[in-house]
Parts: structure tokens; C-alpha cells; sequence
């Protein structure tokens, strides 16, 4: 009889959208949508009026970011310059919602490496930068659809939201209030974006992700780790900022404009974040007696190329391999929180028992999560 009490991810899956918009359908795009700003704004902008939109390029997003393509849940109207942002089918109330959809389509890929049934969980947790609606939640919804008994419910925590809620599960398993739960980040990000931003507009794409955490006791799947502990921290910052909300209805803002989608200052966010991101995952690994070198896998969020190189190099006193801190960057951009998911689920098979690895998520909020694995 397996009498191992402690606490394991025993399962985790990625689902994509069927669509994907190119670097270079979205320069394309985007600079057609520019030149004929600047023409239609031409006497505006000579009088300084108004400022010219500048033009962009494919190497551009590139060489800045790590992003070659991205997926998206529906690509209809992204790249029409007179709409450019998706559109999205209405559902009735009694139709399953776009992002529950999602969710689902992911929790089946993870259900599935756990080998576990509806009747195995007893929790759901929706946890992503953005949710469809306020309520009902998105995990009760996904909960009724997959037949979980039990309980859900949503998180919003940005670029940190898979990491925040692994940290929920594992101290909901611990505690001994759920046998096993699902955590499930549908991350559909191309509703939220300006893509008439030539700063912002190639950054997200759509994913979702999921991940099983039970007791060891009750693990059967092929692959599992070992939660060795987690760590969270948030440091309030206007940097990253979508202001989204339902009081536009009451201060009589348009609900629509360029400050309600997704802005950020990227040069703070770089400067700021990296040095908060190295100590987050130093002291962490200073909390187990784990020497960063001994780290056999850094799956870190993906954001940017550049930070993420920055980070491990940081941590190590080196430039790090491809194998140790693998990227996703260039086919699926930054998914928010879905990305170090997305790392992890598909650059985990290779490592041996006994090796340990770091998932990590730091975003908006400031937030950052890491949880310090190790393979079963």
C-alpha cells in the first residue's frame, strides 16, 4: 500500500486553438492600418495635432520579444483593419461560454495524463488574467460540463494566476479540504488586446492549460512531481494595467478605450521585474537548501526572450542551455499565466527521478509564483 503523503502534480495539458496569426499577417496588417492613419490624419499630425502611428515589422517583433506566431481562439476580424480585434460568435445563456469551452478542452488533456475520472476531483479552480464574466463562475460552469462534484471557483492574478492557483491546490490537498484538484488556465488574451498599439499588439496569444494535483498516495499517472514547497509575492505597480471594469457603465467612460485593453510600460517592467523575479526564486531556493546549479529544469513564464534569458542567467552565473530553461515564445507568444504551463507540460518527459525543477510565473500586479518540483 503506497502510504507517501506528500503532495504531487500528477497531470498537466495544453490545448490550442485551432487558429494562428503570423508575425507577418499582423505587421502586415498593422502597417496597412498605419499608413492609412497617417494619410487620413496627415494635416493633424503636420501641425502636431496628432502623432503619426510608426510602422513595425516582423524582425522587429522578433528580435524583440522571441514571438514568431501566436495562436488565437477565433481570427476573424484580427487582421481586417477596419475591425481588428476578433470576433466572437454570440452564445446564448444556455450555451457552454468561449472561455468554459476552453477550460474543458484543456482539463480533459490533463484528466487524462492523471487517469483520473470526474468523481476523482473534488475542486476546480479557473484561474487566468481575464475571465469572460463576473458571474456565474467559469469554473462552475466547467464543473457541471465535466461532471465534478464538489466546488469551484475563479482567480484573477494576471501572469501569475496557473501559479497562484497550484499554490491554492497544494495547500487545499495538504490541508486535507480536497482529494484532488484541477486547476485550469483558459487563457483567451486577443479580446484584450490593441491591436492598433504597435507596442503591445503582437504579444498575446490564446492557450489552455490545466494541471491535476492529488496526494501521492492516490497518483497513478505515468509522470508526477513532487511539490517541495511554494512561494508567492505581490508588489502593487501600475506598470502592467488593464482597466476593464463595470463602473465604465457608471462614470460614463467608453468602456472601449485604448486604456480599458492591456498597456504596459515595458522598459520599467523589464527593470523592475527581473531583479524582484531573481530574488523571488533565490530566496526560495535558499528556503530548501537547494543551490540553483542542482536545478535540473527552469520553467519560467514567457513573456519575453530577453527576460527569461536574463533571469536563469542571473541564477546560474551562465548563459542557460536550450534543455534547461526551455522557451515556447516563438509558437505560442505570451499566454499570461497558461506560459510556464506550457513550458512545463511540454519539456518534463526527458528528466529523471530525483530531479528538480522550478515554475516560476512573475506579471502584473506585481505578481510573482514559484513552486520548487521534483520528479517521482
Amino acid at each position: 500500500m503506497n502510504t507517501d503523503k506528500s503532495i504531487v502534480i500528477s497531470g498537466m495539458g495544453v490545448w490550442n486553438p485551432e487558429y494562428s496569426v503570423s508575425n507577418d499577417e499582423l505587421m502586415q496588417a498593422y502597417n496597412t492600418y498605419a499608413e492609412k492613419y497617417n494619410s487620413d490624419n496627415a494635416d493633424a499630425i503636420s501641425k502636431n495635432e496628432l502623432e503619426a502611428k510608426p510602422f513595425s515589422s516582423a524582425e522587429f517583433v522578433e528580435k524583440a520579444s522571441g514571438i514568431k506566431s501566436r495562436y488565437v481562439y477565433r481570427k476573424e476580424g484580427i487582421l481586417d483593419i477596419n475591425r481588428m480585434r476578433p470576433k466572437l460568435e454570440i452564445r446564448s445563456d444556455d450555451e457552454i461560454s468561449h472561455q468554459a469551452e476552453m477550460a474543458i478542452n484543456a482539463a480533459k488533456k490533463a484528466m487524462a495524463a492523471a487517469n483520473k475520472n470526474p468523481q476523482d476531483i473534488d475542486a476546480v479552480i479557473v484561474s487566468c488574467a481575464y475571465t469572460q464574466r463576473s458571474y456565474p463562475a467559469i469554473a462552475i460552469e466547467v464543473q457541471k460540463h465535466l461532471g465534478i462534484q464538489g466546488f469551484g471557483f475563479d482567480m484573477l492574478v494576471a501572469c501569475s494566476a496557473a501559479t497562484f492557483a497550484l499554490q491554492r491546490a497544494f495547500e487545499m490537498v495538504s490541508a486535507g479540504t480536497a482529494r484532488c484538484v484541477l486547476t485550469i488556465n483558459p487563457e483567451m488574451m486577443s479580446p484584450q488586446i490593441n491591436y492598433r498599439d504597435r507596442d503591445s499588439h503582437f504579444i498575446f496569444g490564446d492557450v489552455g492549460t490545466a494541471t491535476i494535483v492529488e496526494q501521492a498516495e492516490t497518483c497513478v499517472s505515468v509522470h508526477s512531481y513532487e511539490i517541495l514547497g511554494t512561494k508567492s509575492i505581490t508588489s502593487y505597480s501600475n506598470n502592467i494595467r488593464s482597466n476593464f471594469g463595470f463602473t465604465s457603465y457608471a462614470d460614463d467612460s467608453d468602456p472601449y478605450s485604448a486604456d480599458k485593453l492591456f498597456t504596459q510600460n515595458g522598459r520599467k517592467v523589464f527593470k523592475e521585474v527581473c531583479p524582484m523575479a531573481v530574488e523571488h526564486i533565490k530566496e526560495h531556493l535558499n528556503e530548501h537548501s537547494i543551490d540553483a546549479k542542482n536545478i535540473s529544469r527552469w520553467w519560467l513564464h514567457q513573456a519575453n526572450i530577453n527576460m527569461n534569458n536574463l533571469v536563469v542567467k542571473r541564477l546560474l552565473g551562465r548563459e542557460a542551455k536550450a534543455n534547461e530553461a526551455p522557451l515556447v515564445l516563438g509558437e505560442y507568444a505570451n499566454t499570461a499565466s497558461a506560459g510556464s504551463i506550457i513550458a512545463f507540460t511540454l519539456h518534463h518527459e526527458d528528466l529523471k527521478a530525483g530531479d528538480i525543477g522550478v515554475l516560476c510565473s512573475f506579471g502584473a500586479g506585481y505578481s510573482i509564483g514559484s513552486l520548487l518540483l521534483k520528479k517521482r
